[in-house]
């Protein structure tokens, strides 16, 4: 979602395609020419045992990429690279005669593991815990207003209801302060990683955050003049163990939810000027203590 993710997730998926590209080139050779690519590696002639091999690359290939979270087809590559190199290292102790062509292709397919076990790494990461959280509403307000507003970043817990606080610390960083259960706090550093003026603003948490998170909100005129589509996009991922529970309480079952509740109200600001609070007032009349857009324009 955040600038960040796209870059990462894009990274990890070319990587998984040249790697399901790469399989299904290897697969059609060892089972068209099993003979001619055992002589090339230097390892015994086995056409049968080729093929076989050729098939499992066949395999692993189409399914990384027909998958569009080919977790389980990437560790199977990663799986069957320890058996190759299985058969490379006992090949490479019984055949003197090509033992530098057998070292040769055991260097190649120790290279070809580590980027299987990097990219299968990626996906599982990705693919466990990470909660994606995508938003939209439509404001009255110009792009550049709202991009204004946006882009302080100590005025989001104006709206916000988990934020706390968000307090610059140098660096084009922030620091972020979230309400937790129990009068407890969860803080973690950010940085904004893309910034195009009355556009976009994204953001993500620094390396050893606690909570790994990042954000994107794009600012785009709306159809016939009528305001402004704001565009909320968010990914986190809660950490094991006690803080992960805490986080997760924090954000709640239902964050689509949440964020829904936080554009409403950051719709309500922009627009009228105030957050109507309804805790105690059934009627929703504002109150005195309501914060007003006209406050911030005065800073």
């Amino acid at each position: 979602m955040a600038n960040n993710r796209e870059h990462s997730n894009g990274n990890g998926e070319k990587l998984a395609r040249g790697l399901g590209w790469f399989s299904i080139g290897l697969g059609l050779t060892q089972l068209l020419a099993p003979r001619t690519l055992s002589r090339l590696i230097g390892v015994r002639e086995r056409p049968l045992l080729m093929r076989a091999i050729g098939l499992r690359e066949l395999a692993a290939g189409l399914g990384i990429l027909n998958d569009r979270k080919p977790v389980g087809w990437l560790w199977a590559r990663v799986a069957g690279d320890a058996m190759d190199l299985s058969l490379l290292g006992v090949a490479l102790s019984s055949n003197q005669d090509t033992r530098n062509r057998v070292a040769a292709a055991t260097v190649a397919v120790a290279g070809v593991t580590a980027l299987d076990l990097r990219c299968s790494q990626r996906f599982s990461t990705t693919a466990q815990g990470t909660i994606h959280v995508e938003r939209s509403i439509t404001i009255n307000r110009s792009p550049e207003e709202l991009y204004t507003f946006w882009h302080d970043f100590q005025r989001l817990p104006t709206f916000m209801n988990h934020l706390k606080a968000v307090e610059p610390s140098g660096d084009n960083r922030t620091h972020w302060v979230a309400r937790g259960p129990a009068g407890t706090d969860v803080e973690w550093d950010a940085e904004v990683t893309n910034d195009e003026p009355n556009h976009l603003i994204a953001w993500r948490s620094v390396e050893g955050a606690d909570v790994d998170n990042a954000g994107l909100v794009r600012f785009e005129p709306a159809p016939a003049g009528r305001g402004t589509v704001v565009k909320v996009q968010l990914d986190y991922r809660p950490p094991a163990g006690a803080l992960g529970a805490k986080v997760a309480k924090l954000f709640g079952e239902a964050p689509e939810k949440q964020i829904h509740v936080d554009l409403h109200r950051f719709k309500q600001l922009m627009e009228t000027g105030e957050i109507a609070r309804t805790k105690g007032q059934p009627a929703g009349r504002p109150t005195s203590n309501s914060p007003r857009f006209d406050d911030f324009v005065r800073r």
